[in-house]
């Protein structure tokens, strides 16, 4: 399993590389490289704590939704596997991040079908709070409005419908009722008794509150960056900028959201007359200390991990579920 895992995390390094090389040429290397120098790089622990602090909220997100569903696992524990699952931000939508239901079958027997729906709520409540980022910055610079109210709208109606018990549980028998879905219908069941407890109306907004605050920190990040660049605008834009390029990425399901996130991000500033060099030497500053750090900590957690518990088996966690 973790051989896969390596194997998509260096042809994702090999996109990026490739991608990253090509905004360079585009941009004029030397420019690019003139810019990188002239960076600040004593702020680079301070945008890596940020970086680091958004991961801390989001594992109490994390920690919290396995109280709900009264999980039984130690907190460390708790924290271990969500570490660990840093190490599938370069899956399409971070679905990889499944991996962590798999980790808590591995220690405490639960079934994946129980806390596999966590993960689709920590991506729903993720999508609602950078879609509240962005809002504001969508009409007031009178851009990517539709992008973003139709995700809005998306994952609003995902929400009232799974929190509709018998529309939902209608919607479950007829999905069901097709042949070859029907010897998972327990366990269909059992994920949707899990994501209607965590989508109750308080923990629903206790955690886009949550989220909001989280994904905030990676804008202040973004803001920083471009500030100590000599772009001075006012926070309001970076946070659009970072937070609808985000939301551009993720809606295509690439892994990462690799080429459109790291476009729109370019693309955004470049529009509002910042030089390109500069425009892409922050791209790649801010990817490297968000995406491309989780990556780095997802790797070094599963390293200690499976010292600690053995080898991940997914396969088998899969066979048991």
């Amino acid at each position: 399993m973790l051989e896969k895992v390596k194997r998509n995390i260096f042809r994702s390094l090999a996109v990026a590389a490739i991608l990253y090389l090509a905004f360079t040429v585009y941009a004029d290397y030397r420019s690019v490289i003139s810019a990188f120098a002239r960076f600040s790089w004593a702020l680079l622990p301070l945008l890596l704590a940020l970086s680091f602090v958004n991961y801390l909220t989001r594992f109490y997100k994390w920690d919290y939704y396995l109280k709900v569903l009264n999980v039984k696992i130690s907190r460390l524990d708790s924290f271990a596997i969500f570490m660990s699952g840093l190490i599938m931000s370069v899956t399409p939508g971070k679905m990889g991040e499944l991996l962590k239901s798999y980790l808590v079958k591995q220690v405490s027997n639960e079934p994946i079908s129980r806390t596999a729906p966590v993960v689709m709520v920590e991506r729903i409540t993720d999508f609602i709070s950078l879609v509240l980022l962005s809002l504001i910055g969508a009409y007031v610079f009178n851009y990517g409005r539709l992008v973003v109210i139709g995700t809005g709208i998306f994952f609003l109606l995902i929400t009232l419908v799974i929190s509709h018990k018998r529309l939902s549980f209608y919607l479950i028998d007829l999905v069901v009722g097709l042949g070859f879905l029907k010897k998972y219908g327990e366990r269909i069941r059992t994920a949707y008794e899990s994501i209607y407890l965590l989508l109750r109306p308080l923990p629903l907004f206790y955690m886009v509150v949550i989220s909001f605050f989280s994904w905030f920190l990676e804008c202040l990040g973004y803001y920083i960056i471009l500030f100590n660049f000599g772009v001075h605008f006012n926070i309001l834009w970076p946070t659009f900028v970072y937070t609808f390029s985000t939301i551009a990425g993720a809606i295509t399901m690439l892994p990462g959201g690799l080429g459109v996130t790291d476009g729109s991000l370019t693309f955004l500033l470049i529009k509002n007359k910042v030089p390109k060099d500069i425009a892409v030497s922050s791209t790649f500053i801010v990817r490297a200390v968000t995406l491309w750090f989780a990556v780095l900590l997802g790797v070094i957690s599963v390293s200690f991990y499976q010292r600690r518990y053995g080898n991940i088996s997914v396969e088998t966690s899969i066979n048991n579920s």
